[in-house]
């Protein structure tokens, strides 16, 4: 049975709630990393993706050189223990459709990331496992009908 401290990314660069945008997406390209964990001291407050940048900054017109990580961060994230069974882990990471989870320990400091990759390639008996989890973390979820897409198609109602 393999845990989480035997395939997880130790020490993995964090950030604080007031570093901006603009230093997350440097520290992305940096590392070639999709997430940074956010920390206030050595403790997880949340994370910042790449889609967080985009998504909630970006198309939303914030500029990314004064917009803090605290306004666009998940801060309720799902985490792992370094002495969970990686296989559980996986299941969950599967169910929530998520490709990295961070590691704390009891006093939710940060330890670690666990992402598909690292089981993918510290545990090469999981690899089947691993597809299947890949698989559900890809599978499409239902648009935001509320988006561009229903509005614009809102628009050409009234038009036409």
């Amino acid at each position: 049975m393999a845990t989480v401290a035997d395939v997880m990314t130790r020490e993995p660069r964090s950030m604080t709630p007031e570093d901006t945008l603009a230093d997350a997406a440097k520290v992305m390209d940096e590392l070639n990393v999709g997430v940074v964990p956010v920390c206030e001291g050595d403790r997880l407050v949340g994370v910042v993706t790449d889609r967080d940048i985009v998504v909630r900054a970006i198309a939303r017109d914030m500029d990314a050189k004064s917009c803090k990580l605290t306004d666009v961060m998940s801060g309720h994230v799902r985490t792992a223990r370094i002495d969970d069974d990686v296989d559980e882990v996986l299941s969950e990471m599967a169910n929530a459709q998520i490709r990295r989870m961070p590691v704390v320990d009891k006093d939710d400091k940060l330890v670690g990331i666990l992402s598909i990759g690292d089981i993918a390639a510290k545990s090469p008996a999981d690899e089947e496992d691993v597809a299947v989890s890949l698989g559900d973390i890809s599978t499409p979820a239902e648009p935001d009908r509320g988006g561009v897409a229903q509005k614009q198609g809102q628009k050409q109602k009234q038009s036409g």
